[in-house]
């Protein structure tokens, strides 16, 4: 399985009229492959939008988005307010959970690190025994490392209630000892995080 992470930036304002769109255009599009996720940022970068696809291959994934594009209404008319579009083709860890409809926000947590090149296997090889810990506190919704676009990038994407249950839930991770998974020094050169909410339509919420 592949993991395809869209990312648009928009005009400030119309991140409303942009979800209606995608609303009223995902029924035609899933007629090829399932919406994933769909999520908008509320803390960090603003005024992104973020569409997680999957697809059992590469070869599936362009004959679903050529099939796609044949429908009448997909993509939806959101050009007038896109800035900016990023493509990223994650794979998913062995620990990483089914991307399947679940509710387990609705506040999301979006990591990404940027590591050294060649550090993304021993990066999966000390969260492997970490993770079990971690997820005791809250769910994990996916732990995928890039393919195409931005190289030797590790995602991770944590679910949460509200901003109190994050706090909380880290803190009870961190005073366990099973958490986090340390890295040695000088592995991750660069991190970020941004905190998401789901659109109405995600099946992920």
């Amino acid at each position: 399985m592949i993991i395809e992470m869209r990312t648009y930036t928009l005009q400030p304002g119309s991140l409303a009229e942009v979800e209606k769109r995608f609303a009223e255009a995902i029924p035609i599009r899933e007629k090829h492959s399932k919406l994933a996720a769909f999520w908008h940022t509320e803390i960090g970068p603003l005024n992104q939008i973020i569409h997680v696809w999957t697809y059992d291959s590469f070869e599936h994934r362009s004959a679903v988005r050529a099939a796609a594009t044949k429908d009448s209404g997909w993509p939806p008319p959101t050009r007038e307010f896109t800035i900016t579009q990023q493509s990223e083709i994650f794979l998913p860890a062995p620990f990483s959970p089914a991307l399947e409809p679940r509710q387990i926000g609705p506040l999301f947590e979006m990591r990404q690190y940027t590591l050294i090149p060649g550090a993304i296997p021993g990066l999966i090889e000390r969260w492997t025994d970490k993770i079990e810990g971690r997820t005791k506190f809250s769910p994990l919704v996916g732990g995928w490392y890039s393919e195409f676009g931005a190289l030797n990038k590790w995602v991770h994407i944590w679910a949460y209630k509200d901003a109190n249950e994050r706090f909380s839930a880290r803190a009870a991770a961190t005073a366990s000892g099973q958490w986090p998974a340390r890295n040695p020094p000088g592995v991750v050169v660069k991190q970020e995080n941004a905190l998401l909410m789901p659109s109405a339509f995600s099946p992920i919420r």
